[in-house]
């Protein structure tokens, strides 16, 4: 049996993009508004796709990075907890 990868906090921020989803490989996907930050729970070894949406009217995504979750920033910063 593999090993049970640990979870991790990470956080994403939203700079350049009108707005940006986050897809995970469980299929739930998070939302961010340009400007923001989001915060969220994720596994080492987890890849997720970094999709741009320009007009949410479209269905037309443009993908701009598949990352591992470990590469991304560590949530302790933006946290206000």
């Amino acid at each position: 049996m593999p090993p049970i990868p640990s979870k991790l906090r990470k956080a994403y921020i939203n700079l350049d993009h009108p707005s940006v989803t986050l897809r995970f490989e469980d299929g739930h996907e998070i939302r961010i508004a340009k400007g923001k930050v989001k915060t969220f729970d994720a596994y080492a070894g987890e890849v997720i796709k970094v999709v741009a949406i320009y007009d949410p009217t479209s269905g037309e995504r443009d993908l701009l990075e598949s990352i591992r979750a470990e590469d991304l920033p560590d949530a302790d910063p933006h946290e206000t907890r």
